[in-house]
């Protein structure tokens, strides 16, 4: 029985994934607080002076109850923390802390390592080509009835 062939966005998929177990382990073994992967994502989409919780669930793909649940569990860690909004009185914008900032960017540092390991094992020039691939613009997804 032939396998079947697996599609571009389960590849994408198990490609994130190695790199979301490859940091959750190795800042485990360093000490840093444990984060989900969802946290993980949101710290990897926040903004160095703040985001707001609609923004982050944009960026993220996810619903404004998830970023919520997620950021509450990392203000509680104290790695992020929520202050007044500078152009609306009505948002809060979210931004790490001290130690998240530390842990963001000892999260850098392993990606890098990681990224440099997945060059060992399947070349240099595979990873180029494959930032490369991923940096182009793709623009928008045909829509239905297009080719």
């Amino acid at each position: 029985m032939q396998a079947t062939r697996r599609n571009l966005p389960q590849l994408l998929g198990e490609a994130r994934r190695w790199f979301e177990e490859g940091l959750s382990a190795a800042m485990e073994a360093a000490g840093a607080t444990p984060v989900s992967a969802t946290q993980a994502q949101l710290f990897a989409v926040l903004d160095d002076q703040g985001t707001t919780v609609s923004e982050l669930a944009r960026r993220m793909s996810v619903t404004r109850q998830t970023v919520h649940q997620a950021v509450h569990g990392l203000v509680a860690a104290g790695l992020l923390e929520q202050v007044p909004h500078p152009a609306s009185a009505r948002q809060r914008l979210i931004r790490r802390t001290q130690e998240g900032e530390n842990a963001h960017r000892q999260a850098g540092v392993v990606l890098e390592r990681l990224e440099e390991q997945l060059a060992e094992r399947i070349g240099r020039e595979a990873v180029d080509f494959l930032r490369a691939a991923l940096e182009a613009p793709w623009g928008q997804p045909a829509s239905p009835g297009s080719r």
